[in-house]
């Protein structure tokens, strides 16, 4: 499950984008990401092992932190970033769908290719969950495939030879560990295994092994695709096609029926992608509701929670969609789910390490590593696109006083609540 969800899109949208940051050592920035993901899920890991519920990251926040403004802060910052997710996951469908005709300098079909998949995906929800399951299944093992048959024709075209690996112009400390930042986007799919912990028989031992297997699948994939990629491609024009870099390094190698075949297999992978994630943001955000951590008006609309939040998720996504690129929505996504990571860990550290067993120096090491390649990150968009960081920096901004409002609205409704139930109490 958790490796049908990681391998997707993702790899068909951000090969590229890693390259322009990480130039020639670009594969191996997924080699790095792979070893911050897998001291990043050690928390989660043991979160999931003591608290084993389908309740995920919002719940091991509200473990950690109890029922206040850091928990329901974080947990939205998880949520706005598996939205963001989506948003990437439209855009790379858009992208990729117009390299089969005629339309690359239409780029306005991009977002609305993108949109129109979004809506499409909505309706699915809509009309149920029984489909959503069976088609998911089906296109992990289409795309898993699909992609190492990609990989492995790539390699064996190229005679093995990797010119464009190395260290070139673009490379820098830097750049790699902001490269790194973006690659874990890749690998972040692996939280859906720790929220699935009441689903999985004996959570205890089988969460972590299914993780552990689950990373190492990707990282080989990933690996084997990136080198593939390098083998059939020039630093120049992976950077150039940074959008749809896999559809760019089949030509050479098999000209265009190479095409066909791997924007075919992307359109598979956007898809089933966006319609499971779709799913699963919505009831995040359902379950964010009932928690009483976030506010929810229904509009009129019919339904139960889950259905209005499904209506709001889709709208958020058409929004990103609509208004950045993929560049810019990987960032984004990037930065709030990184800051989430740091403050899962911390919230390990300081209030129940103890009690789930963790050792010390692993989350210490995840946050460590979180932070530099954050950092990286940040810099680096703070010298190319400072539009991202005032994004990124008013949106949480936004999200933390927002929730405090509303918090503190909540609990001071509440004591009144109780006061005039005291008072009518006693008047009985």
């Amino acid at each position: 499950m958790g490796t049908g969800v990681m391998i997707g899109a993702g790899i068909f949208a951000l090969t590229g984008q890693v390259a322009e940051q990480a130039g020639g050592l670009f594969p191996l920035a997924f080699l790095a990401a792979a070893i911050v993901a897998g001291f990043s899920a050690y928390s989660y890991v043991k979160m999931a092992e003591q608290y084993p519920s389908a309740g995920g990251i919002a719940m091991f926040l509200m473990k950690a932190y109890g029922k206040g403004t850091v928990t329901a802060g974080m947990s939205l910052l998880m949520y706005f970033s598996m939205v963001i997710n989506e948003s990437l996951v439209a855009r790379t469908f858009g992208t990729y769908t117009l390299q089969l005709f005629d339309a690359k300098d239409n780029q306005y079909w991009v977002p609305v290719l993108g949109v129109g998949l979004l809506v499409a995906a909505f309706i699915v929800n809509i009309l149920g969950n029984k489909f959503i399951g069976t088609f998911s299944t089906v296109a992990a093992v289409v795309k898993i495939a699909g992609i190492l048959i990609f990989a492995g024709a790539g390699l064996w075209v190229s005679g093995l030879t990797f010119e464009s690996v190395g260290v070139t112009e673009r490379t820098s400390v830097g750049g790699f560990l902001s490269a790194t930042a973006l690659a874990l986007l890749a690998y972040k799919g692996f939280t859906t295994i720790t929220n699935s912990g009441s689903e999985i028989i004996e959570p205890k031992k089988n969460i972590g092994r299914s993780i552990i297997i689950s990373l190492s699948i990707c990282l080989v994939v990933y690996l084997l695709v990136g080198f593939a990629v390098a083998g059939n491609l020039s630093i120049a024009k992976i950077i150039e096609s940074r959008d749809y870099a896999l559809a760019e390094a089949a030509r050479p190698a098999f000209g265009q029926w190479g095409t066909y075949f791997t924007v075919g297999l992307a359109i598979v992978a956007t898809i089933s992608g966006l319609i499971a994630s779709t799913f699963a943001v919505s009831r995040m955000l359902a379950m964010l509701s009932e928690m009483k951590l976030v506010p929810h008006k229904h509009f009129g609309m019919p339904g139960d929670i889950q259905k209005h939040t499904l209506v709001y998720t889709v709208v958020f996504a058409i929004t990103l969609t609509t208004l950045f690129d993929l560049s810019r929505i990987a960032s984004l996504g990037a930065i709030f789910y990184i800051v989430m990571d740091i403050a899962l860990h911390w919230g390990v550290l300081r209030h129940v390490r103890e009690k789930v067993g963790a050792n010390f120096w692993v989350p210490i090491t995840a946050i460590v590593l979180d932070v530099a390649i954050l950092g990286a990150f940040l810099w680096l968009k703070a010298t190319s696109d400072m539009l991202v960081i005032w994004v990124a920096f008013g949106g949480m901004v936004f999200i933390f006083a927002g929730e405090r409002l509303f918090l503190t609205w909540k609990d001071d409704e509440e004591s009144d609540n109780e006061k005039q139930h005291a008072a009518q109490h006693g008047a009985d």
